[in-house]
């Protein structure tokens, strides 16, 4: 709740919690001290917080760390009727930060994450002190043709194309967006995509994340007020990409440098969940970039 004290962490443990913020209760996972700078983590589609299990304990010596659960996705409850948009999910997003008392923090950005993280850039871009991008795409060019059903139905929101888009939420679909491009399958936690599927298999999720996929158009459309944000304000900029993603091309992450001229990126062999995969190799990219920011601009 909003104003109430919040206990000192072991670095070393993981805290599951819940915020309240509004009509909306929000799961998060939290860890580190709060006397370290905060980085808050925003996950991707069709999962959830569960996703940085393994990256939170590699962070959370050196940083405050805060996972929460999207609307729609994890263990986030909203009412009847919640919008269900980018826009909606961003603010739900802002209010979250103002409940927990964070005010100052990196974004770590992953797939939706993206669209969300950078719409709080937007409305408050002094409270972003840096942004770590693992596959959160912000330029066209980052777009594959495996978007191509998805334009589809963007231009044409019919039922039948509408009801197409139902294949992404199969198990197997699940499974293939987690080992598509990893080095070795069977380096890949089953449990992660299990998870995201019975969660996507709930009574009325799926209407909530095709109203989603219809209203991703908009975050395209807002690119260039991204672009902006990025030339005005220059961000220090970390992207990590996982270079065989069948989503999000590496020409994505090579995109930053057009706007952010010091952007530091990396390319991983592995796809689209490289966590699953890299998890060490993506902790350490971080500790190096946030350690050598300057200490007054990532403070809390």
């Amino acid at each position: 709740m909003k104003g109430s004290p919040m206990p000192k962490l072991n670095p070393s443990e993981i805290v599951l919690r819940r915020a309240d913020v509004g009509d909306v209760s929000i799961f998060y996972r939290e860890a580190g001290s709060r006397e370290h700078p905060t980085i808050l983590l925003l996950h991707g589609f069709p999962t959830s917080s569960h996703q940085f299990r393994h990256l939170i304990p590699r962070l959370s010596q050196r940083f405050h760390v805060v996972a929460p659960d999207l609307p729609g996705f994890g263990f986030t409850t909203a009412p009847e009727g919640f919008d269900y948009s980018f826009s909606s999910l961003a603010k739900a997003m802002e209010a979250f930060t103002d409940t927990i008392g964070i005010s100052r923090y990196a974004l770590y950005t992953f797939d939706y994450g993206a669209p969300v993280g950078l719409r709080l850039a937007l409305a408050r871009p002094g409270a972003i002190t840096a942004i770590i991008s693992q596959n959160g795409n912000a330029y066209e060019e980052g777009l594959s043709d495996g978007w191509a059903q998805t334009k589809t139905f963007w231009a044409e929101p019919s039922a039948a194309n509408r009801e197409a888009m139902r294949g992404m939420f199969t198990l197997e679909a699940m499974r293939w967006q987690y080992t598509h491009g990893a080095p070795d399958e069977t380096q890949v936690a089953p449990e992660g995509y299990w998870l995201d599927y019975a969660l996507m298999s709930r009574p009325g999720n799926a209407d909530i994340q095709l109203g989603l996929i219809a209203d991703y158009a908009n975050n395209v459309a807002l690119y260039p007020r991204i672009h902006q944000y990025f030339r005005e304000h220059q961000p220090p900029l970390l992207a990590v990409w996982g270079a065989n993603d069948p989503f999000f091309l590496p020409a994505g992450a090579e995109a930053f440098r057009r706007d952010l001229p010091d952007a530091e990126v990396h390319f991983l062999d592995t796809g689209h969940f490289a966590l699953e995969t890299h998890v060490g190799v993506i902790a350490g990219y971080i500790q190096d970039f946030m350690g050598r920011l300057r200490p007054e601009r990532v403070q809390p």
